[in-house]
C-alpha cells in the first residue's frame, strides 16, 4: 500500500494552501515586494515582550497551565470582553487556545458531526473552510454580495439552511474582502440562527481596525444569542504578535466544558510564556492599537490610490476594516488567479494571494494585504504598474 492510499479522505479534500506556496515561491526569488501574507511587519511593544522575558526568568513558564488558561488573564478578558464587545461573560466562560486558529477548530470540532453542515460566506478564510472538512462537516457557501461592498446575503443564508445544518462560521471585519459586517447584519444573522438553533463561530481577530464610519459589532452582545454563540479572538493581530501564538474563545457555560475535550487533544494549554506576554497586553497601555490602526488606515488609502492609477486592470471595493483587501482582476477571457499571481511574481517580483484560496466566488481576485511599511507598497505597485504598461 502506497503512503497516498494511507492518507484521510479528510486530509486528501484540502488543497495545498495558496497563502503559503506563495510565500515559499516569493522565498525563490530575490528582491520580492511582499503583500501576500497577513502578518504585521511592527514588532509586539516592548512591554510585551519585557513581561515575558520576566515570566522566563522566574521561572513560570516551564510548566503547563490549567487547560483553559492562566486564571488572571482569563479575568482581564472577561473585562475586556465586557468593556469592548459588550459581552456578559466570567472568566469560566473562557478558555486560553493558541491562537484564534486553534479555538476555532476546537470550536468547529465541538458542535460538527459526520455530514453536518456549515454555512459560511464565499469568499472567507479558506483555514474555517479546512477546519469544517477536517471535522467531517461540509462547508456550504453563501456569496457575498461584491457590488454592494461584500456584504452579507441575508436570503442567500436562510435559503441555505437545511435539516442537516449545524453551525454558522464567520470572520469579521473579513479576511479576504475587509468587510465590516454591520450590527444590522449581524442581528438578521441572530435570527435566522435563534430560529433554527444554529450555533454562530466567529472569528474577530481584526476587531480594533475599523475605519471610516464602520464599527465591529459582536453578535454575542445579543443577550439571546450568548448560549448560541461561540466567539473566537487573538492577539496576534490586536498587539502584533503573530508568532506568539496565543488567542481566546468565549462560549455559553454548557459549551465551554465540550470545547476543552476538543482543545485539551489539540493543545494541552497555550504556550504559557505567551499567557504572560498577553497578560501584559491587557494589563499595559493600549495606545499601540490606535497606532497600529492609523497607520493602516493610511496604507489602505495609499494602495487604495494605487489601484485607482491601474483601474483598466483590477477593479477593487474599499475595505472597511482589517489590513486586507479583495480586487477583482479584469479579464474578459475569464483569469486564473492562481497563474495571474505566479505571473506577478516572477515577471514583476510582486508576491500576491490568488483569490481561488477564499471560496467559490474568489477566482478571478486576488488578496492584498496593506499591514506592511508604505515603502513597501509604492514598490510593489511601482513595479506592477510597469510591469502592466
Amino acid at each position: 500500500m502506497s503512503n497516498a492510499a494511507r492518507i484521510s479522505r479528510r486530509v486528501q479534500q484540502i488543497p495545498k494552501s495558496a497563502i503559503h506556496e506563495m510565500t515559499r515561491l516569493s522565498k525563490e526569488i530575490e528582491d520580492v515586494a511582499f503583500l501576500s501574507w497577513a502578518k504585521p511587519t511592527s514588532n509586539a511593544p516592548r512591554h510585551i515582550r519585557d513581561a515575558a522575558i520576566r515570566a522566563i526568568n522566574d521561572g513560570l513558564t516551564d510548566g503547563y497551565s490549567e487547560s483553559s488558561g492562566l486564571l488572571k488573564l482569563r479575568e482581564e478578558i472577561a473585562i475586556k470582553l465586557e468593556r469592548d464587545n459588550k459581552i456578559d461573560t466570567n472568566a469560566s466562560l473562557i478558555m486560553v487556545t493558541v491562537g484564534a486558529i486553534e479555538g476555532l477548530a476546537a470550536a468547529v470540532m465541538s458542535v460538527v458531526d459526520p455530514g453536518d453542515e456549515v454555512i459560511l460566506p464565499s469568499p472567507s478564510y479558506s483555514t474555517h473552510a479546512n477546519q469544517v472538512v477536517l471535522a467531517s462537516g461540509k462547508p456550504v457557501f453563501v456569496p457575498l454580495i461584491e457590488d454592494d461592498g461584500f456584504c452579507l446575503d441575508i436570503d442567500g443564508i436562510r435559503k441555505a439552511v437545511t435539516q442537516k445544518t449545524r453551525a454558522i462560521l464567520y470572520c469579521s471585519p473579513s479576511n479576504p474582502t475587509g468587510t465590516v459586517f454591520s450590527e444590522q447584519e449581524l442581528r438578521q444573522v441572530a435570527e435566522i440562527a435563534l430560529e433554527h438553533n444554529l450555533v454562530v463561530i466567529t472569528d474577530e481577530a481584526y476587531e480594533y481596525f475599523t475605519f471610516d464610519d464602520n464599527r465591529h459589532f459582536s453578535i454575542a452582545s445579543i443577550p439571546e444569542m450568548r448560549k448560541n454563540t461561540i466567539s473566537c479572538y487573538t492577539f496576534t493581530k490586536t498587539y502584533a504578535m503573530t508568532g506568539w501564538r496565543i488567542g481566546y474563545l468565549c462560549a455559553a457555560e454548557d459549551l465551554i466544558p465540550q470545547i476543552s475535550k476538543a482543545h485539551i487533544p489539540f493543545a494541552i494549554c497555550a504556550p504559557v510564556a505567551s499567557q504572560y506576554a498577553a497578560l501584559a497586553a491587557l494589563q499595559g497601555p493600549q495606545d499601540c492599537i490606535a497606532e497600529f490602526r492609523r497607520k493602516y488606515n493610511s496604507a489602505r488609502d495609499l494602495m487604495c490610490a494605487r489601484l485607482d492609477k491601474l483601474a483598466n486592470v483590477f477593479e477593487y471595493q474599499q475595505p472597511g476594516g482589517s489590513y486586507l483587501m479583495f480586487p477583482r482582476i479584469l479579464d474578459d477571457a475569464g483569469c486564473d488567479s492562481g497563474a495571474f499571481c505566479r505571473k506577478l511574481l516572477r515577471e514583476a517580483k510582486v508576491s500576491t494571494t490568488p483569490g481561488v484560496d477564499f471560496g467559490p466566488t474568489g477566482e478571478g481576485h486576488l488578496r492584498l494585504s496593506f499591514c506592511v511599511p508604505e515603502e513597501m507598497i509604492d514598490k510593489a505597485f511601482d513595479r506592477m504598474e510597469s510591469f502592466f504598461r
